[in-house]
């Protein structure tokens, strides 16, 4: 087998969301390209997604967080772009054929993130307070520790998920942490949530790269950006969510460690009102993705092992 002469590439265009979030993301991986392939002419392709356009539903109404990824999609597909830059828990667990994650980046911090300016912790919060939260997997976890509390929906990018908490629709809101971080608002977070008191999405605060599955020279060209820790973890928690045919808007969450090659994977799997959460984790000895897959699917079956599969036809059934 003759080995071939990399070649850098001559040039890229990223596909984005234009979300402020979503821009900071792009231009950070475009930064890093730039610094490895000085060279090459690395450009931002700007969309706007059927998630951005649609706020007055929930994203489990309108067909889940995949919709900020599909129109990047297209626009590779179409040979607009050559990679997408994506939050990791916006994608679908089972990517269209003809795609693939070629990236993880390293994942920033993981924890939710409680945004008020009345309280300084959820536990300050009086009842019958109203707390703001896009996600049902912090519903979910909100409504088990906290029954007393309002749990309101609130969609936007994060500005105007802001700008609503500061016009006092909200006695406060919920926001993964790495965001507020990651646009330098990291002023904003009264308190971080520990992950024993919530647990993290799937695949929360890191970045994946996602490119057509045709383009081996591209994922070569990609390669450097990988943070293999991040891959194991990601790949991990990714894999108990397929392991339950899962969704983006599945209320689950799940996060793994590593301690050297010592991987710790928990989990857990809830009913949006908070009345029926189920929990597994495992430890195991993980060095790569098949590794942390089978440690996923280990999880994923603890779950169904306690009833999971009845959860997620009630889920199923609203």
């Amino acid at each position: 087998m003759t080995s071939t002469t990399f070649i850098p590439p001559k040039s890229l265009v990223i596909a984005t969301r234009e979300s402020r979030l979503a821009l900071w993301q792009a231009e950070h991986v475009r930064d890093v390209l730039r610094a490895l392939y000085p060279a090459c002419d690395v450009r931002i392709f700007g969309m706007t997604t059927q998630g951005d356009q649609i706020l007055d539903k929930s994203l489990a109404k309108i067909g889940g967080k995949g919709l900020f990824v599909k129109e990047l999609e297209v626009a590779m597909e179409q040979g607009h772009a050559d990679l997408a830059v994506h939050s990791l828990k916006d994608v679908p667990m089972v990517l269209p054929p003809g795609f693939t994650l070629a990236v993880v980046m390293e994942r920033e911090d993981p924890r939710d993130a409680w945004v008020s300016g009345r309280y300084a912790s959820l536990a300050d919060v009086p009842a019958g307070a109203v707390v703001g939260t896009s996600s049902l997997r912090r519903e979910s976890q909100l409504r088990a520790r906290y029954p007393q509390l309002r749990v309101e929906p609130l969609r936007g990018n994060l500005d105007t998920r802001l700008r609503k908490l500061d016009e006092g629709q909200y006695a406060g809101i919920l926001l993964a942490a790495a965001g507020l971080k990651r646009l330098g608002l990291g002023e904003r977070v009264r308190a971080v949530i520990d992950t024993d008191a919530m647990l993290p999405a799937v695949g929360q605060a890191a970045l994946g790269i996602e490119i057509r599955a045709d383009r081996p020279e591209l994922a070569q060209a990609l390669a450097p950006l990988n943070h293999l820790p991040t891959a194991l973890c990601a790949h991990a928690e990714r894999a108990v969510s397929r392991g339950l045919g899962g969704s983006c808007t599945t209320p689950m969450g799940a996060h793994a460690t590593l301690n050297g090659q010592d991987m710790l994977l928990r989990a857990l799997l809830g009913l949006p009102d908070g009345n029926s959460t189920l929990r597994a984790q495992a430890q195991a000895r993980v060095t790569d993705l098949v590794q942390a897959e089978a440690l996923g699917q280990l999880v994923a079956q603890q779950l169904r092992d306690q009833g999971a599969d009845v959860l997620l036809a009630q889920l199923g059934a609203h």
